[in-house]
């Protein structure tokens, strides 16, 4: 798009200021122009996030969100100037006028990025700074989508002649005959001249000589050392003058594709935004070799533990401190330790396209034999990174990830590099068609293992059956799929509590309020089964749900398969008892509204407020009359009547001092009702209206109208007959209505909540919630073969095969919509003899039982948007727990392993003389934990 001038908004030389909505759409043309024509070398610039929302409530800007587009509020006050100085850090590039940026933002939440035009408007309407370009890159010249390099490579160069150091920026997307450039115009020399090496930790790793290589494809990393060499030992003289050339180092020198970063900003992965980020900083000290001292290891005998195998650190290369944990745990997994230090080489599978054609493989194998070489110095795993990223290219770059979510990716990789099968067959899937579960369990099993067939397959995969049942016509589908690692929800990430009010619809009780726990995926079935537990709930009552709003029923939930996810924190619901078989009776729903009895109709009731609680009972169809309503609210509200309240008024209604009690209403196979022993419209109406305790008046859903009872019969559309009562003193006088007023809402926040989150679940109790019958999300509906549609089904989940060495990842982290959560819940776990023979399906008597020792942990410590990963790992052959966080390495006590940072455990299975007819050794800090 071409706006016509854009510069005629506002002449560069004027010195009027423009109005909030010339700027507003200047800089909307201006961005939109800036989009539609973006070109590789195109300058974005860094805006402080708080001072770009303080600009766009100002001009009043729009924002799009998910929930649709809403105007932001409108400020009044223009906006100060342009304050970035919170992006920056006090240090800068020696000697260069442009800041440092600080290396834990976050794109969209600490800053935004807005072309060079719009930075140029936003400088001359308002000052400010200090002022922060990034460089546009294109990762696919074909594609229109581009990158912004915020983190470009800081790189050490090293003169090998003096070793005089001088920093350089430059794209991680930039080749190496740019670099070669960059360097051979900072120190003056010719490119014919000189070589450049990889000086990695000052050691000289590798020549870059390959011109067409990328920095990131040669693994040249954030502040890299690199070392200038000469070729041949020649006269110094191109060095002389270099101190006047000093100052071509102290700012950005790379050329015009030297710029590269994260997709429109910094990519976001499992809810983390990149850059590099808080963990960089613990471990950024890279010393040429780091042993004990300076790794700031627990003190040891070097004579001893220099030989020792398997405690050798992983260095952080930028936000990788999820990784290493990862690479951690796995490479003390006895069954691999084994494997790759023998000749794994013979199982590579070069052929398959889901693999690396087996780089993935030997770039782990490589790291593993290094890992358990002899001595303990940190390893910088760079070579393994690359081949990862290339698998899994969400793992590129420097950004925070989810360790588990590596973990996966990882073992999957592995797997398809290493697996035996050369060429999978095609095998159709079939179902059970009423087949014993172990033949059809093998049958899926034995098809399985003839497509994957690897080491991982055989130490790491299980199998577990899955049942789904169609909540409409009960069509159950039963399959056995394989599993890799076990997602186990936390309790509280599962269930929720809900407040119902329950009221009696016979007059027998007053109203009682009761919190049960159900799914948060339940449907109001699994609530109304909840409710009736709790209340005692007689053989021949039922319970009818509802939602009240603003003193009134808002609607009836009567769908029992409508989900709970309809129902918010803050609504209020009540539950009234009525008798079995209540919806072939008429429905009657009493309203209160607080009255002036001796005010003019209508005017003045319309305006009353509604008070209370709707109630709810029943009467016949028939019985519509006069009496048989009052008689039917009278019965209804004796639990509320007031201590010294009796008088002939009440028995009076009550009609031979029975009232219309549900218990004599008794359902004939027909629909139609038989009462006996009572008496409705049998009774002197009359007599009835001179001794009326209270007002009562038909009404619509709203309370709005007022129209007054017939004496014999009323009409009625539908099933429901509303009546409004209009409560004066005297109604106050007879009865409480405080029983009825300010119910609970379904969930209020507190103590009761903050007490809940807080409290230690087991792992017996997690499994217990991922193997529970629960109903599939909203989002997840499975469609029934029988129904032709898609339904909300049930699901549940058995473990059918448990495999030898058994992943366990706690389900921490939830997403939704509006928000994400972590939850730092102590979860209690076993280390010795955790015993899954009450989960495992395919046992039979005589089998050991399956089980486990822990031997790793993958802790997360802090919150989203950051935190940081480390592990714990056992030697088994030592029977001693490590602590590795990145390159540091220290022992710990058993009894430390348990923490409220565990986030994926490691067992393997052990051998036992025990069978499942008896009883086997717990681990005694799960005594408690265990059910019987």
């Amino acid at each position: 798009m071409t706006i016509p001038s854009a510069e005629g908004f506002l002449q560069a030389s004027s010195c009027l200021p423009c109005t909030a909505e010339e700027e507003r759409e200047l800089v909307r043309a201006l961005t939109r122009e800036a989009e539609e024509n973006v070109k590789d070398g195109d300058l974005r610039y860094l805006v402080s996030k708080s001072w770009w929302m303080e600009w766009q409530r100002y001009v009043g800007f729009v924002s799009c969100d998910e929930n649709g587009t809403d105007q932001l509020p409108q400020a009044t006050n223009r906006p100060g100037q342009i304050d970035n100085s919170k992006l920056v850090s006090a240090e800068t590039i020696s000697g260069s006028e442009e800041p440092e940026l600080r290396r834990t933002l976050i794109d969209g939440e600490d800053y935004i990025l807005v072309p060079q035009q719009v930075w140029r408007r936003l400088l001359q309407w308002y000052k400010g700074g200090p002022e922060i370009s990034r460089k546009v890159v294109f990762g696919n010249p074909t594609h229109k989508d581009y990158i912004v390099d915020v983190y470009p490579l800081c790189l050490k160069l090293i003169d090998g002649r003096d070793n005089s150091e001088q920093n350089i920026r430059i794209s991680r997307k930039a080749k190496i005959h740019e670099l070669y450039l960059v360097v051979c115009s900072l120190m003056s020399v010719e490119k014919s001249e000189i070589i450049i090496w990889d000086y990695y930790q000052k050691s000289k790793s590798k020549k870059l000589t390959n011109l067409n290589e990328t920095l990131e494809e040669a693994q040249i990393n954030m502040d890299h050392e690199i070392l200038l060499e000469m070729k041949v030992d020649e006269s110094s003289s191109g060095f002389s003058s270099r101190s006047t050339n000093n100052e071509l180092a102290l700012i950005p020198l790379g050329p015009s594709t030297s710029s590269l970063s994260i997709a429109g900003g910094p990519t976001i992965s499992n809810g983390f935004s990149s850059g590099i980020g808080s963990s960089f900083s613990q471990d950024n000290s890279f010393s040429p070799l780091l042993k004990d001292s300076a790794d700031g290891y627990n003190s040891f005998s070097n004579g001893t533990k220099d030989d020792t195998h398997g405690l050798s650190g992983l260095h952080n290369l930028g936000n990788t401190c999820f990784m290493n944990s990862a690479i951690q745990s796995l490479v003390h997994t006895p069954p691999l330790v084994e494997y790759f230090l023998e000749d794994y080489t013979r199982e590579i599978n070069t052929e398959n396209p889901l693999g690396l054609q087996g780089e993935l493989a030997v770039a782990f194998g490589e790291l593993l034999t290094k890992l358990w070489s002899s001595g303990r110095t940190s390893v910088a795993p760079r070579a393994f990174k690359s081949k990862l990223s290339r698998f899994a290219p969400q793992f590129s770059g420097y950004n925070q990830h989810d360790s588990q979510e590596l973990l996966a990716f990882l073992l999957d990789g592995l797997h398809e590099d290493l697996n035996r099968v050369k060429k999978k067959p095609y095998i159709e899937a079939k179902d059970a068609d009423g087949r014993p579960d172990d033949e059809f369990a093998e049958e899926c099993w034995n098809n399985h293992k003839a497509r994957n067939d690897s080491i991982i397959v055989d130490k790491f995969q299980g199998q577990y059956k899955s049942t789904l049942v169609c909540p409409v016509c009960n069509k159950i589908s039963v399959t056995f799929d394989p599993f890799m690692y076990l997602s186990l929800p936390l309790p509280s990430t599962v269930t929720r509590m809900i407040t119902v009010t329950v009221f009696n619809g016979t007059g027998d009780a007053l109203p009682m309020p009761f919190t049960v726990t159900v799914q948060k995926n339940g449907n109001c079935r699994d609530l109304t089964k909840a409710l009736a537990d709790v209340c005692c709930l007689k053989s021949s009552e039922t319970l009818l749900l509802a939602e009240v709003y603003e003193r009134r029923i808002y609607r009836y939930l009567t769908n029992p398969i409508e989900g709970l996810h309809n129902i918010k924190d803050e609504d209020i619901l009540v539950a009234y008892r009525l008798p079995i078989g209540h919806e072939k009776l008429l429905r009657l729903e009493i309203l209160h509204r607080r009255a002036d009895r001796f005010a003019a109709e209508p005017q003045f009731n319309i305006n009353r407020k509604l008070i209370g609680c709707p109630l709810v009972t029943c009467i016949p169809n028939d019985s519509t009359g006069k009496s048989d309503i009052y008689a039917a609210v009278s019965a209804v509200l004796v639990p509320f009547e007031r201590a010294k309240a009796h008088g002939p008024d009440v028995s009076a209604v009550k009609l031979n001092g029975n009232g219309p009690s549900l218990d004599g209403i008794v359902l004939m196979d027909n629909g139609t009702t038989c009462e006996e022993g009572i008496s409705t419209s049998t009774g002197d109406d009359n007599a009835v209206d001179e001794h009326l305790p209270f007002q009562l008046s038909m009404t619509d859903e709203r309370g709005s109208v007022r129209n007054a009872i017939n004496t014999d019969s009323n009409r009625v559309l539908g099933i429901v007959l509303r009546v409004l009562m209009d409560w004066s003193d005297r109604e106050h006088e007879m009865y409480n209505i405080d029983y009825m007023d300010e119910l609970p809402e379904v969930f209020k926040p507190g103590f009761l909540s903050k007490k809940t989150r807080q409290e230690a679940v087991n792992l017996f109790s997690c499994l217990d919630a991922f193997l529970k019958e629960e109903p599939l999300g909203p989002d997840d509906m499975w469609y029934c073969p029988g129904c032709k549609e898609h339904r909300q089904a049930s699901k549940k989940l058995d473990l059918w095969r448990l495999p030898e060495i058994l992943v366990v990842h706690l389900k921490r982290f939830s997403y939704s919509r509006y928000m994400k959560n972590k939850l730092d819940t102590f979860v209690n776990f076993p280390i010795h003899d955790l015993n899954m023979s009450k989960y495992v399906k395919q046992m039979s008597r005589g089998d050991q039982q399956p089980m486990y020792e822990l031997y790793a942990v993958i802790n997360h410590y802090g919150g989203l948007g950051g935190g940081h990963y480390s592990a714990y790992a056992k030697l088994v052959e030592e029977d001693n727990w490590y602590h590795f966080d990145d390159s540091h390495v220290s022992s710990v006590n058993e009894d430390a392993i348990r923490t409220s940072a565990a986030y994926v455990l490691f067992y393997r299975r052990v051998g036992g003389s025990c069978t499942v007819a008896n009883g086997c050794p717990v681990d005694i800090e799960m005594v408690d934990s265990l059910e019987t």
